[in-house]
């Protein structure tokens, strides 16, 4: 009997044990040995991200899900997010009332000139004052940074009356000639990135090649230039999207014979119906009719730089990471 009472306890323990690890493994897998591996707080991770994504991404889905949508169910209250039938003509409104080809190379051309030539004068002029010696040079840098803080309202005055004594108004160059000289859009932002990328280096590379006789000139091109590729991706596309999607600037120094998809976007409601839609549109609160053209002229704009970002994404992504803008 005592053998048998024994046993029982033994077998008694062995459950207990066997519950307590069942338990502790559970705990294990729903709490986790840190707060950030278990189960739960995963959950709530990937909660607060989807809502997180989706505040992000409505607006792209409303883009997408209404410029597609025939007048019809933009009307009907039923239909929300998928259509009835795909309506496609919405496309070919909006290409033709935004005269799409040439808004298109106007914008392009304008984005893609300004970029290149913000790309090589910002990247001069961080390289400047990151390393060189020159009188003046702090002056310089707190005079670029205040220029980054200033609002382009309080200039826009000033740069009509230069830009009109020049006679470059309402042509390109008053968006070139700026970027030129490193102070185009956003260019003091552009010369802290290479400034900051041009300090991270290290300066033995510098010492190394003055001893074997290098110039300046010839240590900048050759060897810290290529060096800067990272920098180089970042502020180009950084450069090439404001410059796409600019619109007060062009609103002010632009006129209707050069005009570029951003502007000729706020003028496709009147461009497709006249002063007559605009009228029904003020009297039912909306215009449900080009709302449809509306959102597929959005998505035609932002469909070029869409597509660079996603094929230069790898490189993006590691730029941003070389370039120092992460710290």
């Amino acid at each position: 009997m005592k053998i048998i009472e024994t046993i029982k306890q033994m077998n008694v323990t062995f459950n207990a044990r066997l519950n307590n690890r069942q338990a502790q493994r559970m705990k294990k897998l729903i709490v986790g040995q840190h707060v950030s591996d278990g189960m739960l707080m995963k959950l709530v991770i990937y909660f607060l991200l989807a809502i997180i994504a989706f505040l992000y991404l409505q607006p792209l889905l409303y883009m997408l899900s209404t410029m597609v949508k025939s007048s019809g169910d933009l009307i009907d209250p039923v239909v929300q997010w998928i259509p009835q039938k795909l309506h496609f003509q919405n496309l070919s409104d909006a290409w033709r009332g935004l005269k799409y080809p040439d808004a298109f190379k106007n914008t392009m051309m304008i984005a893609l000139i300004c970029s290149i030539f913000q790309v090589a004068s910002c990247a001069i002029t961080g390289y400047a004052l990151a390393r060189l010696e020159f009188p003046g040079k702090t002056i310089a840098f707190i005079l670029i940074i205040v220029s980054f803080l200033v609002p382009p309202q309080l200039t826009v005055i000033p740069l009509y009356s230069i830009y009109s004594s020049l006679g470059v108004l309402n042509t390109p160059l008053v968006f070139i000639i700026p970027a030129i000289f490193g102070q185009g859009l956003r260019g003091a932002l552009f010369i802290i990135i290479f400034r900051q990328f041009f300090l991270t280096q290290p300066k033995a590379l510098e010492e190394a090649a003055k001893i074997d006789g290098a110039s300046v000139y010839r240590l900048f091109f050759k060897i810290m230039l290529p060096l800067a590729r990272p920098a180089i991706i970042v502020v180009f596309l950084f450069s090439f999207v404001w410059y796409w999607n600019m619109y007060y600037e062009p609103s002010m120094f632009l006129n209707q014979a050069y005009q570029p998809l951003s502007i000729r976007l706020n003028l496709l409601e009147q461009e497709l119906m006249g002063n007559k839609l605009i009228n029904f549109a003020v009297a039912v609160g909306k215009d449900p009719l080009t709302e449809g053209p509306k959102m597929a002229g959005a998505f035609l704009i932002i469909f070029p730089p869409l597509l660079i970002y996603l094929l230069t994404q790898r490189w993006f992504t590691e730029g941003i990471e070389r370039s120092g803008m992460v710290e």
